[in-house]
């Protein structure tokens, strides 16, 4: 563990670090991450755009958009993980060792916001002590690969066409999840806009921001295809 990650109440750190998988197989061993996550992704999303909003005080609104999307999404997300000693602390399930757990990129992403969320907690709901962890590894990110990754954030850019038609409400996406195990969940995303009842584009994915993700892709695939972009 990251020597900085020090917690006063382990059962909160054990709690981050629980995935779904482990309980269902230890049903006595406590609760699982996922409400933990929920408040870590808040914390990361408000930091993020914080930072990014002090850093580049010459950017607009749409691109520290897509900076906030590269900065914290899954692939920084998981190399975070591995920075500050999570991968192999994860209190995984048998099925999700066996598959690769460990390395996966989206069981790494989901416990670091999950322990990010009891650290917040931890710490007295006290931001500045998240944002003393966060800063520096956002820091460590090089500037060239957040710049890549922003110019292609296909939900941003299918927000922008949107915004382009005149509609000021962004796209709204419904996802589901349609099966998988608890370690190898799949979702199903469908993006709709301004109210039509025909999805613009649907796409799946392992969790349900890469879902989202391919749904806007195949959004942009057809508006490509008729022309529209």
């Amino acid at each position: 563990m990251h020597e900085i990650l020090i917690f006063k109440n382990e059962k909160l750190l054990r709690q981050g670090l629980t995935h779904r998988s482990y309980v269902n197989e230890h049903p006595g061993e406590g609760e699982h991450n996922e409400r933990l996550e929920f408040l870590g992704d808040a914390i990361l999303n408000f930091l993020s755009g914080e930072y990014l909003y002090k850093k580049h005080g010459e950017k607009g609104e749409d691109e520290l958009t897509r900076r906030r999307s590269a900065l914290v999404d899954e692939k920084q997300l998981a190399k975070f993980a591995k920075e500050v000693g999570l991968d192999f602390r994860m209190r995984l399930g048998i099925g999700a060792i066996r598959d690769g757990g460990y390395q996966n990129p989206n069981l790494l992403s989901s416990t670091f916001e999950a322990v990010l969320g009891a650290y917040y907690l931890d710490n007295g709901s006290d931001i500045g002590k998240v944002r003393a962890i966060v800063e520096p590894l956002f820091d460590s990110v090089p500037e060239n690969i957040v710049v890549s990754r922003s110019n292609v954030d296909s939900k941003n850019r299918f927000q922008e066409w949107v915004q382009s038609r005149g509609i000021t409400i962004p796209p709204i996406y419904k996802t589901i999840q349609i099966g998988g195990e608890s370690h190898t969940p799949e979702f199903n995303s469908k993006v709709f806009v301004d109210g039509h009842e025909e999805a613009f584009g649907t796409g799946n994915g392992r969790n349900k921001k890469d879902a989202e993700k391919a749904a806007a892709e195949d959004a942009l695939a057809k508006l490509k295809k008729q022309g529209l972009l």
